[in-house]
Formats: C-alpha cells, sequence, structure tokens
C-alpha cells in the first residue's frame, strides 16, 4: 500500500534579502547560488575502467533582479564596487510563501559583487526597470523551514510599493559640449569585475579575490536633427585623430522617479571617447524619424544613490 503524506507542496511567492543580519529588501527574481564539483577522469587502467572522482566544491553566482526598494547597505555595496573597494558581504536569500511565511533560507558567506546590470532605456518603454546584480560567494548552504516565521512588515513589507518607481523612460543624459536631450534610447549598461579563485589546501572551498573591473561602452541612440556636435566630435576625434585626454569627454545619466525631477541613480561617466556614429536604416518615404547611434569607450564608471529615500 503507497505512504501518502499530508504534507502539502509550497511556491515560492516572495524573496527577501538580508546583507549582514539586517534586512535588505524585496527582490523580483533570484538564481544561483548551487555547489558543485569538476569531474576529474584518470588514465585508463589495466582493467580498461576510467576511474572517476570529484575536484573541489565551487558554488555559482547569484543574480539577484531587483527595482529601487532596497536598502541603504544594498546600495552601498554596489557603490564600493565602482569605487573599486571590493567589500565582502555576508547574507542569506529568503523564499517565503504569499503569507510572507518563510520555508527555505540560502545564505552565502564572503560573496563579492561580480556584475552590476543596469537596463536599457527606451523613452518610448512603459515597462518598470529592474537592475540586476550577480554576486560570487565562497561557499552557501540551504536550509528549509515547515511553516517558518514571517517576515513581513517592517521595511520588507513597506518597500514593495518602492520597487515600481522605476521607469525606463525616465532618464536624463549629459554629455560635455553636447546636446543629449534628444536621445531616446540607451543601451544597457554592465560592469563586470573579475574574480580570481584561490583553492585552499585544508579546506575543498576556494577563496575568491578581485582582480579588475570591466568598464563598458556607452551606446545611444538620438535624432539625426540633434547630432551636429557629435558629428563634429566623431569627425575631430576618429578621422582626424585629435583623440587625445584632453579631447575624451565627461558625463552624467540620471535615472528618474516619475515625477522626472527626483533623482534615484546617478552613473558618472569619465573619460569618454567616441569611436563609431551609425545612421539607422530608413526605408524610401519611411516617415519615421532619422537617428544616429553614437558609441563611446568609458575608462571609469561612478554610482550614486539618493540616500533619502534607500
Amino acid at each position: 500500500m503507497p505512504i501518502t503524506s499530508t504534507k502539502r507542496a509550497y511556491v515560492a511567492g516572495k524573496y527577501a534579502l538580508e546583507l549582514d543580519s539586517i534586512e535588505a529588501g524585496w527582490v523580483n527574481s533570484v538564481e544561483g547560488g548551487n555547489a558543485s564539483s569538476d569531474v576529474v577522469i584518470e588514465k585508463l587502467g589495466p582493467d580498461h575502467l576510467q576511474k572517476k572522482h570529484i575536484a573541489g566544491v565551487k558554488y555559482e553566482d547569484i543574480t539577484v533582479n531587483c527595482g529601487t526598494g532596497m536598502s541603504k547597505g544594498f546600495y552601498t555595496w554596489i557603490k564600493d564596487s565602482f569605487d573599486h573597494k571590493y567589500s565582502r558581504k555576508n547574507g542569506a536569500v529568503i523564499s517565503c510563501d504569499y503569507n510572507y511565511k518563510e520555508h527555505s533560507r540560502l545564505t552565502f558567506t564572503n560573496a563579492l559583487i561580480t556584475e552590476i546590470g543596469f537596463p536599457a532605456l527606451d523613452a518610448a518603454s512603459k515597462d518598470a526597470a529592474k537592475m540586476t546584480i550577480k554576486v560570487s560567494p565562497e561557499y552557501t548552504r540551504m536550509t528549509t523551514a515547515t511553516d517558518g516565521p514571517s517576515v513581513a512588515g517592517g521595511k520588507y513589507k513597506s518597500d514593495q510599493s518602492i520597487q515600481k518607481k522605476w521607469l525606463p523612460s525616465n532618464f536624463r543624459l549629459k554629455i560635455d559640449g553636447l546636446d543629449c536631450t534628444r536621445v531616446n534610447k540607451i543601451e544597457a549598461i554592465t560592469v563586470k569585475q573579475k574574480v580570481i579563485e584561490h583553492a585552499v589546501g585544508e579546506s575543498r572551498d576556494y577563496e575568491k579575490e578581485p582582480a579588475h573591473l570591466e568598464i563598458p561602452n556607452l551606446v545611444i541612440t538620438l535624432a539625426e536633427s540633434h547630432a551636429k556636435e557629435i558629428y563634429t566630435w566623431h569627425e575631430d576625434f576618429v578621422i582626424k585623430g585629435n583623440n587625445g585626454d584632453d579631447k575624451e569627454k565627461g558625463g552624467t545619466l540620471e535615472y528618474l522617479a516619475p515625477n522626472l525631477s527626483d533623482v534615484l541613480f546617478t552613473i558618472t561617466f569619465d573619460h569618454l571617447g567616441i569611436f563609431k556614429l551609425t545612421p539607422e536604416k530608413v526605408e524610401a518615404g519611411s516617415e519615421n524619424i532619422r537617428r544616429v547611434k553614437a558609441e563611446m569607450y568609458c575608462e571609469d564608471m561612478k554610482f550614486e544613490y539618493k540616500a533619502s529615500w534607500a
């Protein structure tokens, strides 16, 4: 006779994040953090069998997708990465049901941020904007709970409304000497942190050390009718070869609240240099606005957040 269980299955309705035992807010989605190992295949032996065994334990990066309703400590961690401080965090991802009851917890230790992704911006978009953060832990542990404690209330509950404040259509770009008022699209900006794994003899886990930041290009699209300054810069910088440090530019990208006056985040660009300028394809007889795409390298970026709401 089959054995039946009265224990019901559950779905993960909410995900909360903790950093250093402090509530950091709700996130939209989370994945990764699982343990795995490489399989080592030995040379063929006299028994004609290939012996196999596993090496040290590795842990996947944890990918978190979130909006603006996170804690000050969360955004400070991001800022530290931009500032080359490489701070480490211990924390946990808490899975809850729709009644805010905890049913599992993924704890992570000595995590470094390895990727910070800001969404593509489009003046015509109506969707909510989300950022993607990847962290690389030295090790993780999963625990489960039956009818666990409620994590409702406090900062976790109140910050859910803040998550909807950020739209990819609300932004303001400024670049020295250029008219950016007609920029309608900015491609996604993803800053990556290179991490080196260091095997430890007495431990099966790996220590992880930061190496360097990989700074992405800035790619914008704007109406060709307002691109005169960009064409002039491109001709001087690329064609004429006047591309020294004194010809590079600085700039800022502000992510705005729906009222278009409050600044949620600011990215500052240092040493921008244009290297490609491409008019968009337009069919003959089309009534679409003719636009041009400008691609610029960037040597360094800085991140700021508005402390009054974080």
